[in-house]
C-alpha cells in the first residue's frame, strides 16, 4: 500500500468530504513534510479536527493515522536525499524533547518487528546458517555496521564465515569469485537502497548460493531475490537510519544459532575466555 497511498487518495477525491479533500490536497502536495506530522498538526494546518484526520486514514483503509504515515514514509524514505530528510524531520522533532522522541520512535519500531516476525522465517534462517558451506555477510554504507556486528559474533561460532568487504565492486567479486551452491550470502540492506548491495546478491545467486535477506519490508530489492527474509523496520530520523530494530533481530538470531549449538558454544567460549584471559585482553575493575 505504500507506493500506492498517492494514487488511493487521488483515485477518491470524488467521493471525500469537503474536509476530507482539505486534507488530501495537502498530502498530494506535500506529502514529503505530511509524513512526520502528527494527526492533530496536520489538522490544525488545513483546517480540521484531529478526528476528521483519524477518519481520513480509515478511510483509505489503514488501521489508524500511524499506519498511514509509516507508509508515506516507507514511500519517500527511498527518495529523499539527506538534505531533505534533515528539512522533513524538522517537522516531527520540533518543539519536542529529542531524545524522548528518537527513543520512542526506537521502542514503537521493535514493538512493530516483534508483532509482525515471520518466526518459520526464523527457524529456516538459522537452518540455513547451521548447514551452510561457507556463510558470505553483504551489508554497505550504513548497513556495513550491522554486517560487521554479525560477522564478529558469527565469526567466533564458526570458521566459514567471510565479511564481504565493500570497498570497491572489483574487490567485493574477487572475494565472491568461489562462492556457488551450498554457500549462503546474509544480504543485509535498508533504504536507500545500495546498487552495490543489489549487483552483489544477484552475482551470488546466479553462482548457485542460497540469499538471505535482512531488510525492512517486501518492497525491497533483495527481499525480491532472497530465498528467505527477515524483516525489521528501519526508521527514518532525519539523517540518521535508526538501526536498533535490525540489531535486536540480529542479536535474536546469534542466540537462536549459539542455542542450536549446544555444547559447542560453550566450549568455544571457554577456550576463548582462557585465551583471553592469558593475554590479559580484558582489564579488571581494580586495575589502575
Amino acid at each position: 500500500m505504500a507506493r500506492s497511498i498517492l494514487h488511493t487518495i487521488e483515485s477518491n477525491m470524488s467521493g471525500f468530504s469537503k474536509g476530507q479533500k482539505r486534507i488530501a490536497g495537502y498530502i498530494l502536495e506535500n506529502y514529503d513534510k505530511a509524513a512526520f506530522m502528527t494527526a492533530s498538526k496536520l489538522g490544525h494546518l488545513v483546517g480540521v479536527s484531529e478526528s476528521t484526520v483519524v477518519r481520513f486514514a480509515s478511510e483509505l483503509g489503514y488501521d489508524g493515522y500511524p499506519s498511514m504515515q509509516r507508509a508515506l514514509q516507507e514511500m519517500i524514505r527511498s527518495r529523499l536525499t539527506s538534505t531533505q530528510r534533515i528539512q522533513a524531520a524538522g517537522d516531527m522533532l520540533s518543539g519536542h524533547d529529542v531524545l524522548s522522541a528518537v527513543v520512542q520512535s526506537d521502542m514503537e519500531k521493535l514493538r512493530l518487528m516483534v508483532g509482525e516476525a515471520d518466526r518459520s522465517a526464523f527457524d529456516r534462517v538459522v537452518d540455513k546458517i547451521m548447514s551452510a558451506r561457507h556463510v558470505y555477510i553483504l551489508g554497505v554504507r550504513s548497513s556495513s555496521f550491522v554486517a560487521g556486528y554479525l560477522n564478529f559474533y558469527l565469526h567466533l561460532l564458526f570458521e566459514n564465515v567471510t565479511l564481504v568487504q565493500s570497498n570497491a565492486a572489483g574487490e567485493i567479486f574477487e572475494q565472491l569469485f568461489r562462492i556457488g551452491p551450498g554457500d549462503v550470502m546474509i544480504a543485509i540492506s535498508f533504504p536507500r537502497y545500495s546498487k552495490i548491495t543489489m549487483n552483489t546478491v544477484k552475482f551470488a545467486r546466479d553462482r548457485g548460493a542460497g540469499i538471505i535477506a535482512i531488510t525492512d519490508n517486501a518492497l525491497s530489492p533483495v527481499y525480491q531475490m532472497a530465498d528467505d527474509a527477515l524483516l525489521a523496520p528501519c526508521e527514518m530520523l532525519s539523517f540518521v537510519d535508526s538501526m536498533v530494530a535490525p540489531l535486536s533481530l540480529i542479536n535474536a538470531l546469534l542466540i537462536a544459532v549459539g542455542a542450536r549449538m549446544g555444547t559447542d558454544a560453550s566450549r568455544t567460549f571457554a577456550e576463548l575466555e582462557d585465551i583471553w584471559n592469558a593475554y590479559g585482553v580484558f582489564g579488571k575493575m581494580d586495575d589502575e
